[in-house]
């Protein structure tokens, strides 16, 4: 019998199948049956920085006091923030796989706080996701870089539980496309496609080989079973999924384990 457990970012997996952050997971229910469709650990839909800014924004009247903007703009915070620490204590009551929590942000103004709460939650991990497009032509060497080391460095000295990083390396970010009727800017492709497994596959196989102290996940293209016996020839201890469960349902994850589960015995591999 081959023996599926493996960790990640020091937590207990039975397998190596993680649900990515998304729509997939933005709620217990649909947490709960990932996790009985045999999901190794849960990403829960992230919490935006950038999101809560804007809504913030919008409803700021310059007729406001100053202290009446601030105060809808905390007011939005909390309010969204409350219901991100009701999804996690939810999905922890449902689920006996690890629940990471996910924040994508890009200062390190208002997440220190917040990755506390997010902590006394109940999440077993953090995965923290930069959504930082470096396009400014007096870009400061390293600057774009410090950022994350400097964000990822205020979070650690808050929290104990393990913190994970979404490296722009392998991050995808949303696709622009523009509608030459209209013209306007839409969203492009939404969903990975097998094509996209190179990049993950190659900046894991060169990382992995060089800083071998951290765990690796192998994110964008993991689109079939085999996908995922790839990346973790490559390096990967563990793949987050997302658009194979959207176009497969949660039938993908059992496909993966099984198929994962016959490959190891076909190959000798016991764990």
């Amino acid at each position: 019998m081959t023996d599926l457990k493996t960790t990640f970012a020091g937590l207990s997996l039975r397998n190596p199948i993680i649900i990515s952050s998304s729509g997939l997971t933005n709620s217990a229910g649909k947490n709960k049956r990932l996790a009985e469709a045999g999901a190794g650990a849960i990403v829960l839909k992230s919490l935006f920085e950038e999101q809560i800014m804007l809504e913030a924004d919008q409803l700021k009247d310059p007729a406001f006091y100053p202290e009446a903007s601030d105060y809808l703009e905390e007011y939005i915070r909390e309010h969204k923030l409350a219901e991100y620490l009701t999804l996690i204590k939810e999905s922890k009551k449902e689920c006996n796989i690890p629940i990471i929590a996910s924040i994508n942000c890009y200062s390190d103004a208002e997440w220190i706080d917040f990755a506390k709460q997010i902590q006394e939650a109940g999440a077993d991990a953090l995965e923290i996701n930069i959504l930082a497009l470096q396009s400014d032509v007096q870009y400061t060497y390293g600057s774009f870089e410090q950022r994350h080391i400097d964000i990822l460095r205020h979070i650690k000295r808050t929290v104990s539980i393990p913190v994970i990083m979404k490296l722009v390396l392998f991050n995808r970010f949303y696709q622009p496309d523009i509608n030459i009727e209209n013209m306007e800017q839409i969203s492009g492709a939404v969903f990975s496609t097998s094509a996209d497994l190179a990049t993950p596959l190659r900046w894991i196989g060169i990382a992995s080989s060089v800083v071998d102290k951290i765990d690796y996940a192998a994110s964008g293209g993991v689109s079939s079973p085999e996908a995922v016996v790839k990346a973790i020839l490559a390096g990967a201890t563990a793949v987050e999924v997302c658009s194979a469960v959207y176009q497969n349902t949660n039938a993908f994850i059992g496909e993966s384990t099984r198929f994962l589960s016959a490959w190891m015995e076909r190959k000798g591999f016991e764990s």
